[in-house]
C-alpha cells in the first residue's frame, strides 16, 4: 500500500515547512519540501493536509498500563490503554515493571512481550525493575530485549522500593544499561505521612492538599541529589522520572542531549496543574512525585524551554475512579493522561492562556516568564526526538526516508472538550474532563497503518 501525504505543515528536526510525505508499506519512503503532487496518482491514498501539522507519532517512555498477566481486574489493559493512547497521537510506549506480577526477570518481561503483542495498538516496549534481591540477574540480561532499568527509590504503587546500599552502588557501577529512577527520599515522605495521618485522619481536613505537604519538595530534592551524586561516582547513565520541583533543577545541565549522562522527563500533569487543583480535583491529581506551587510549575516550564529538562512523558496511571474517590489516605496515586498528553502541550504552545499563567509568581519567574515561548519545535524534540535518542529506540521518532512510519496529522483552530463519553481509558474518568482543547487528533500511523494495527515491539540499542 501506498499512501500520500501532501501540502502537511511538517515538524521535524528544528524545522517547519509545507511539504509532503510517502508511506509506502510500514516506512517513509519519501519526505519532500513543497508540495510536488498536483495531482497524484499511483497511490492507493491520498490526504490532503492543507492548514494541518503533520509530526513523528509521539513517544511516551512512562506508562502504566497496569496489565502484568495476573490480575483478575487490572485497572487499566494493554487493549484499552493502548487504543486511548493512540487516540491522543502516541503511536509507542514503555511500560513500568510495577504491575501483577512486576516485571523483574526475563520470563515476566515474554510474558509481558505476548501479552502487548495480542492487543496493544501502539508499538510497545518494557522497563525491567531492579529490587534488593535481583541486581545480579537483572544485569545478566541481554541489554538490547528492554528499553531500561526502573528504580524506585521512593515507594509508589506496587512497591518496589530498592534502598539497600551495596546493592544501589552494586547497580550503578555494572549497569550496561539507562537507569530511570523515582527519586523521593522514603524516610522523608514516611516521617511526613505519620505526623500527617496523627493531626489529619478522619478530620475534614483530610483532603489532597496534604499530598505535596507529604511528598515535599525536600523528599524529591535529597532522593535526586543522592542518585544524581552515586550516577555522576560510576559515569552511570541515569534519567530523572517525572521531575516536579524548581529546587532539583540546579543539579540538572543543559547540555545537548548526546552530551549529558544525567537526564531528566517531566509529566503534562506536572507543567499544567498546580496545588491550587487539589480544592476542585481532589485525589483525581493524586500522584507521586505531588504536583506542588505554581512556582514549581513555571520554573519547569522554564527548564524544558533552557534543555535543563530533556523529555516529556505522561507516567499515565489509571485507577478504577470509586478508589480515587476513598478518604485522602486510602486513595491510591496516579493520573490517566495519555489520550490528552499531546493537546495539553499543544495549548501553551499555541498561546492559548488561561487563568493560570495571569496569576502572581515570584519576582525572578514573573522576569523570566515575560519572554517565555515554548516553541512547536521543542515541543516535538521533547516527545519524539530526545526519547527515541535517550532510550536507543531504533528507526522512530522523525519523519525520515527509511524509518518507520508513525506519524500523526492534527487539526488545529478547532474546540474540542474531553466528555466522559469520549475516554477510552478503562477506568473511565480523567481530571481534564470539561477542559476545550484547540487542536483535534485528525489521523495516526503506526508503522504505516492507519485502521488500528500495525504495531510492533520497539527495538533497542545498548
Amino acid at each position: 500500500m501506498k499512501t500520500l501525504i501532501h501540502n502537511a505543515t511538517i515538524v521535524n528536526e528544528g524545522r517547519i515547512f509545507v511539504g509532503s510525505v510517502v508511506i509506502e508499506g510500514d516506512k517513509i519512503a519519501k519526505v519532500t519540501e513543497n508540495s510536488e503532487y498536483s495531482e497524484a496518482s499511483g497511490f492507493s491514498k491520498t490526504i490532503d493536509a492543507t492548514g494541518m501539522l503533520l509530526l513523528p507519532g509521539v513517544i511516551d517512555t512512562h506508562v502504566h498500563f497496569r496489565d502484568g498477566g495476573n490480575s483478575e481486574n487490572p485497572a487499566g489493559t494493554f487493549y484499552s490503554e493502548s487504543r486511548a493512547a493512540r487516540a491522543g497521537g502516541v503511536t509507542s510506549v514503555v511500560d513500568m515493571p510495577n504491575t501483577k506480577p512486576q516485571t523483574v526477570g526475563l520470563a515476566e518481561l515474554e510474558a509481558k512481550e505476548a501479552l502487548a503483542e495480542r492487543d496493544s495498538a501502539v508499538n510497545y516496549g518494557f522497563m525491567l525493575g531492579a529490587t534488593n534481591d535481583n541486581i545480579d540477574d537483572l544485569l545478566a540480561i541481554e541489554p538490547t530485549r528492554y528499553a531500561a532499568i526502573k528504580l524506585f527509590l521512593g515507594s509508589s504503587t506496587g512497591n518496589m522500593l530498592v534502598n539497600n546500599p551495596e546493592q544501589l552502588d552494586h547497580l550503578f557501577r555494572d549497569a550496561k544499561k539507562l537507569i530511570v529512577a523515582h527519586c523521593e527520599e522514603e524516610r522523608v515522605v514516611q516521617a511526613n505521612l505519620a505526623n500527617a495521618k496523627r493531626e489529619f485522619q478522619g478530620t475534614p481536613d483530610e483532603t489532597a492538599a496534604l499530598h505535596p505537604k507529604i511528598r515535599n519538595n525536600e523528599a524529591c530534592f535529597l532522593s535526586t541529589y543522592h542518585a544524581i551524586e552515586r550516577a555522576r561516582k560510576y559515569g552511570t547513565r541515569f534519567h530523572v522520572a517525572h521531575i516536579s520541583t524548581a529546587t532539583e533543577l540546579s543539579l540538572l545541565s543543559n547540555f545537548d542531549l548526546e552530551k549529558k549522562n544525567v537526564t531528566a522527563e517531566v509529566t503534562p500533569n506536572h507543567l499544567c496543574f498546580d496545588d491550587r487543583d487539589y480544592a476542585e480535583l481532589g485525589n483525581k491529581i493524586k500522584c507521586n512525585p505531588a504536583i506542588k506551587t505554581n512556582d514549581d510549575r513555571m520554573a519547569l516550564w522554564l527548564a524544558l524551554e533552557d534543555g535543563l529538562i530533556d523529555t516529556i512523558a505522561t507516567d499515565h496511571a489509571p485507577h478504577p475512579l470509586e478508589a480515587k474517590m476513598k478518604p485522602y489516605f486510602d486513595a491510591p496515586s496516579g493520573i490517566p493522561s495519555i489520550q490528552h498528553s499531546l493537546q495539553m502541550m499543544l495549548e501553551v504552545v499555541f498561546g492559548v492562556e488561561s487563568e493560570k499563567w495571569k496569576v502572581e509568581n515570584s519576582e525572578e519567574l514573573t522576569e523570566k516568564l515575560s519572554t517565555f515561548h515554548f516553541p512547536l519545535s521543542t515541543l516535538i524534540s521533547k516527545m519524539c526526538h530526545n526519547p527515541a535518542l535517550l532510550f536507543g529506540i531504533r528507526g522512530r521518532g522523525f519523519i525520515r526516508k527509511g524509518y518507520q512510519a508513525d506519524l500523526v496529522l492534527v487539526r488545529t483552530g478547532v474546540e474540542e472538550t474531553v466528555t466522559r463519553e469520549s475516554l477510552l481509558y478503562k477506568c473511565g474518568w480523567s481530571p481534564l474532563e470539561g477542559q476545550t482543547f484547540h487542536t483535534h487528533i485528525e489521523h495516526v500511523w503506526v508503522n504505516g497503518d492507519d485502521s488500528g494495527s500495525g504495531a510492533e515491539p520497539l527495538t533497542f540499542s545498548k
